[in-house]
C-alpha cells in the first residue's frame, strides 16, 4: 500500500525524474556544508594522485626505460628512482585523502539518515487519526527503516563515489586529450553513442526500484498487523493461513526484487561491454600509431591508463547511478509522508483558555454536525447541541453507533465538525493549540493503551514530572496500587507490550491513575469500567466519583451504576439528542432510557447489565 493513494493532502511524487526526487534531501544536507567541504577537499586530494599515477609512468617508460635504452644507464637509474619516490608520495597522499573522505562521507551519511528518520516520525505522530485510517503502521515502519538505509548508501557513500568518479572522468577526459587528440576524439564520439542506451535502460530500473519498495513495505505491514493481533490469530488456529499470506507476500517482494536486480545487472552488462569496447577499439588504433612512431611508447602507456581510469569511472557511475535510482524512490516515498498534511493544525494566532474561577470547565457544543471523512455520506452527529455546565457529570448512552465515541474525538480535536461549533470555557477549541486543548482534557479510553515499561512510567505518561509519590497516590485512587505492589518489581514492573502481563481490568486501572495523574479540569470516561469485575468495579467507581469532585466529567456509560450517579443523563440515537434528564426523570418518562433500563433490571444484574 502506498500513501500515494491516502487522500487527496498528499501530493503523488512518482512522475518525477529518475533523480529528481534526491532534492528533497538538500534541506537535510543543508546544516552539514562544512563537512560536505571537508569531504569535498579530501576529494580532490585523492582525484588528483589518481590522476597524477599515469603521469609518472609516462616519465618512467620515456626517460627511464627509453633512456636505459639508448645508454644513460646511471641517468636513468636515478630517474627511475626519483620517479617511483615521487610515485610512493603520490600513493601516501591518496591513502590519507580517501580515508579522510571515507570518514566525512560515512559521519553525513549517519547523521543526514538520523535526521531524516526523526523528521519522518516527527511528522507522523502530529498526523490526525484520518491518516491512520487509511496507511498501515507496518508500511510507516518500513520507510522509517529500510528506505532510510537505502538514502544512507547514497549519502554515506554513493554521493562521495559518484563524484569522485566524476572528476575521474573528466579528469582522465582532460588528459587523454593532452596525450592524444584524436583518438580522444574518437573514443568521446564512441562514448556518446554508448551511454545513450544505458541512461534509457537505467528508467526502468528506477522503476523496479520503487515497485520493490512497496513490496517490502506491504509485507511489513502484514506482519506488523499480524503480530499485533496473534491472541486473536492463535485462538481461531490461523497460525498456518497468516504463515501462508506472509509467505506468499514475500514471495512476491523476492520475485520484484530479482526483476530489478536482473534489470541492474543487464544495465552493468550494457555498461561495461559497450564502454570497453570502444576503448578497446580505440587502442588498436594507438598501437598502430606506436608503430608509425608518430606516438611514442610512454605516451601510449599514459593514453591506457587514463583511458582505463575513464572506462573505470564510467562503470562505477552506472553502478552508482543504480543505487542512487533506488534510493530515489525510497526519497519518493518518505517525501510523500512528510507532505502529508493534517487537516488538523494550530490557529495562526491561538488564544488561551481564561482562568478558571470555578472547578471543573465548561463545554459548550453548538449545533454540530460530522460525518467521517471515510463515511461522508453518514452522519455520526446531526444537528447535535449540548451545554455542560463546569463541574456537572454527564453520562451519554445509547446504542452503539449512536455518536458517544465521535463527540469524545470532536472534544479532542481529532476531527472538526462540517458544521458547527464547540466552546470550552467560552472558547472555541479551533482557536486554542492543539497542546492547550488537549492539556486541558483526560481521556480514559475503551481500549487501554499500555506502553513496553514499567509501571510507574506508564502511570507517568499522564504527567511527566511527577513524583513517585504523587503516582503512587493516584495508583491508590484507581485501586491499581495493590495488584502494582504484588507485581515481582513492584511498580518498576516492565507490563509488556500492550500489557500483556496484566488483566483487562488491570489495564484499565492503569489507564484511569494516568487519567487522575493529569488532573485535567475536563475528565472523558469511555467506559472506563467495562473491562473490571464487580469487586475491581465497586473500587474504582468509588475512586472515580472521588475524581469527578471539582472537575467537569462526560461518561460513555453502559452500566447502570455509573449512569445512577450522574448529575444529567443524554440519550443518543443516531447522532441526536433524542432524551435527556436524571436517571429518576428518565424512568418516570418512559422513553428509550426506560426500557433500557427496564431490561438491566429483568436481568437481576443491575451492576454488569449493560445499556446499550
Amino acid at each position: 500500500m502506498s500513501t500515494r493513494t491516502t487522500g487527496t493532502n498528499q501530493p503523488d511524487t512518482s512522475r518525477k525524474g529518475s533523480l529528481a526526487a534526491l532534492r528533497g534531501l538538500l534541506p537535510f544536507l543543508a546544516p552539514y556544508r562544512r563537512q560536505f567541504v571537508l569531504a569535498g577537499i579530501a576529494l580532490l586530494f585523492a582525484a588528483g594522485a589518481t590522476l597524477a599515477i599515469p603521469a609518472a609512468f609516462k616519465q618512467m617508460i620515456d626517460h627511464g626505460f627509453g633512456a636505459a635504452g639508448g645508454g644513460a644507464g646511471s641517468q636513468s637509474i636515478q630517474h627511475v628512482d626519483a620517479v617511483f619516490l615521487a610515485l610512493f608520495g603520490v600513493a601516501a597522499v591518496l591513502a590519507v585523502a580517501t580515508a579522510a573522505r571515507f570518514f566525512m562521507v560515512s559521519w553525513l551519511g549517519e547523521r543526514v539518515v538520523a535526521d531524516v528518520r526523526a523528521a519522518v516520525y516527527r511528522h507522523v505522530v502530529h498526523q490526525s487519526p484520518e491518516f491512520f485510517e487509511t496507511t498501515r503502521s507496518g508500511e510507516v515502519l518500513s520507510r522509517l527503516t529500510t528506505d532510510t538505509t537505502l538514502i544512507q548508501t547514497v549519502v554515506g557513500t554513493s554521493i562521495s563515489l559518484a563524484l569522485r568518479n566524476t572528476l575521474l572522468f573528466l579528469g582522465g577526459l582532460v588528459m587523454l586529450f593532452v596525450t592524444s587528440p584524436k583518438l580522444s576524439a574518437i573514443i568521446l564520439g564512441l562514448l556518446v553513442l554508448v551511454v545513450l542506451p544505458i541512461v534509457l535502460f537505467g528508467r526502468r530500473v528506477r522503476k523496479l526500484s520503487r515497485d520493490s519498495q512497496d513490496r517490502i513495505a506491504d509485507a511489513s505491514a502484514m506482519a506488523g498487523e499480524i503480530l499485533n493481533a496473534m491472541p486473536t490469530v492463535q485462538a481461531f488456529t490461523h497460525e498456518g493461513i497468516e504463515s501462508g499470506r506472509f509467505t506468499q507476500s514475500v514471495d512476491g517482494a523476492f520475485q520484484t526484487a530479482i526483476r530489478r536486480i536482473r534489470a541492474r545487472a543487464t544495465l552493468t552488462m550494457l555498461a561495461i561491454v559497450l564502454v570497453f569496447g570502444a576503448i578497446v577499439f580505440v587502442l588498436w588504433l594507438g598501437a598502430h600509431a606506436v608503430l608509425a612512431g608518430t606516438m611514442t611508447g610512454g605516451d601510449l602507456g599514459q593514453f591506457i591508463l587514463y583511458a582505463s581510469i575513464v572506462a573505470g569511472s564510467v562503470g562505477a557511475l552506472s553502478e552508482v547511478m543504480g543505487e542512487a535510482q533506488r534510493a530515489a524512490g525510497a526519497t519518493e516515498r518518505l517525501l510523500e509522508l512528510l507532505a502529508a498534511r493534517s487537516d488538523i493544525q494550530d490557529p495562526a494566532q491561538p488564544k488561551q483558555l481564561p482562568q478558571r474561577l470555578e472547578n471543573g470547565a465548561r463545554v459548550a457544543i453548538e449545533n454540530v454536525s460530522f460525518s467521517y471523512p471515510s463515511r461522508l455520506e453518514t452522519a455520526a452527529l446531526a444537528h447535535l447541541s449540548l451545554d455542560i455546565r463546569a463541574g456537572e457529570t454527564v453520562a451519554l448512552v445509547g446504542p452503539s453507533g449512536a455518536g458517544k465515541t465521535t463527540l469524545f474525538q470532536l472534544l479532542l480535536r481529532f476531527y472538526d465538525p462540517q458544521s458547527g461549533s464547540i466552546r470550552l470555557d467560552g472558547v472555541d477549541i479551533r482557536d486554542l493549540s492543539l497542546h492547550t486543548l488537549r492539556g486541558a482534557i483526560g481521556i480514559v479510553p475503551q481500549d487501554t493503551v499500555i506502553f513496553s515499561t514499567s509501571a510507574l512510567e506508564n502511570i507517568r505518561y499522564g504527567r511527566v514530572d511527577a513524583s513517585d509519590e504523587e503516582v503512587i497516590q493516584v495508583s491508590k485512587m484507581a485501586a491499581a496500587h495493590e495488584f502494582i505492589e504484588r507485581l515481582p518489581q513492584g511498580y518498576g514492573s516492565h507490563l509488556g507490550e500492550r500489557g500483556v502481563r496484566l488483566s483487562g481490568g488491570q489495564r484499565q486501572r492503569i489507564a484511569i491513575a494516568r487519567a487522575l495523574l493529569k488532573n485535567p479540569p475536563l475528565l472523558l470516561l469511555d467506559e472506563a469500567t467495562s473491562a473490571l469485575d464487580a469487586e475491581s468495579e465497586r473500587l474504582v467507581q468509588r475512586a472515580l466519583e472521588a475524581a469527578m469532585v471539582g472537575r467537569t466529567t462526560l461518561i460513555i456509560a453502559h452500566r447502570l451504576s455509573t449512569v445512577q450517579r450522574a448529575d444529567r443523563i443524554i440519550v443518543l440515537d443516531e447522532g441526536r439528542v433524542v432524551e435527556s434528564g436524571t436517571h429518576a426523570e428518565l424512568v418516570a418518562h418512559g422513553g428509550v432510557y426506560a426500557k433500557l433500563a427496564v431490561l438491566q433490571f429483568q436481568a437481576h444484574a443491575p451492576v454488569d447489565a449493560h445499556l446499550g
